[in-house]
């Protein structure tokens, strides 16, 4: 089998251009698709460390005004149509483990025919603070823990009527907010280090355009069964992703020029500039698998990962404008 398209998340933007949400949403929900069908069964390893292809990523818009849900849903649709594991929007903590737990599959290595179990799930949310919860620090704990992909994850009760011991764990994060909400719902300590660190917010102030007939081209249309094949063929990718010379040394110029200079000054950014560069990976090894089944990362992919990963920056501040310690910090951020 091969694919249909010469790049899924181009093909998906054309499939969405004729919709209302800006275009870095349906750009960052396209690149959660693909993470969600990757799973822990694909991974890139980097020395000593190894990367998954899972990231948290939330999308953020004063209410009503960029059409948040609109971009998640046409997400939604592709990967419901894969049967793709999904975690309810609302649920209890325990819950939320066990059906993790449940959410076991099966990957068999291609070069070497080993068969091993992992517990990947996905989470999709269109109100991330439901999802949370108000100062639900015990899941955010959780939510920063699993972001590492464990091997093993141990969990019990205090009462231990519930033990849950969960192998080769794999999360996958895609939700929704308001910056008021995050205000509200995230604890002061919580902005700039933990969840947040590992967090990408993307933040849109309003919609793309108005459109009073968002209906289907002939040829958005006729995408729609070519993308369904080629998500499907990018779900059936398995084993260790590899990067040619021209992606290492790309990446060795890059990283010690923004270590030295961090894209971010603010303080409730600083943690995610320490965790950056394993964003960066996550992101380059989405980006090979939009394009082919080569499981190889090039120059290319640095570079559209780049492109896109500076955009999203140029915004992020904005996410936190209103939150500080002051009763009046959101009011200053308005001014």
């Amino acid at each position: 089998m091969e694919r249909q398209l010469p790049d899924w998340i181009d093909s998906y933007l054309d499939y969405t251009s004729n919709s209302e949400p800006p275009e870095m949403f349906h750009l960052w929900t396209a690149i959660t698709c693909i993470s969600a069908c990757l799973k822990r069964k694909c991974w890139l390893n980097w020395g000593m460390l190894t990367h998954y292809p899972n990231m948290y990523v939330v999308l953020v818009a004063p209410s009503g005004r960029a059409r948040k849900g609109t971009a998640m849903d046409i997400g939604y649709n592709f990967l419901s149509e894969l049967n793709i594991r999904l975690a309810a929007e609302a649920t209890t903590r325990e819950a939320l483990i066990r059906f993790l737990k449940q959410s076991s599959d099966t990957h068999v290595n291609q070069e070497t025919g080993q068969q091993t179990f992992h517990s990947s799930l996905t989470i999709w949310s269109q109100e991330l603070t439901v999802f949370l919860g108000y100062n639900n620090t015990q899941l955010m704990s959780d939510l920063t823990d699993w972001y590492d992909c464990k091997s093993k994850w141990n969990y019990n009760t205090k009462d231990k009527t519930l033990s849950d011991n969960i192998v080769n764990l794999w999360v996958n994060l895609f939700g929704a907010t308001t910056p008021s909400l995050i205000q509200t719902a995230l604890p002061q300590d919580a902005i700039g280090g933990g969840l947040t660190s590992r967090m990408i917010f993307v933040y849109e102030n309003n919609k793309r355009c108005t459109k009073p007939l968002p209906f289907l081209t002939e040829h958005q249309q006729e995408l729609y069964p070519k993308l369904i094949h080629d998500l499907e063929m990018i779900h059936l990718l398995s084993g260790p992703f590899r990067y040619d010379q021209s992606f290492c040394d790309a990446y060795c110029e890059w990283y010690e020029r923004e270590d030295k200079n961090p894209p971010f000054k603010d303080g409730r950014l600083s943690g995610y500039n320490e965790r950056r560069a394993n964003h960066f990976k996550k992101l380059c090894i989405i980006m090979s698998a939009s394009r082919s089944q080569s499981k190889v990362l090039t120059l290319v992919d640095f570079i559209r990962a780049k492109t896109i990963l500076e955009a999203t920056e140029t915004n992020m501040p904005k996410v936190f404008g209103g939150v500080g310690k002051s009763q009046i910090a959101p009011i200053i951020d308005k001014i």
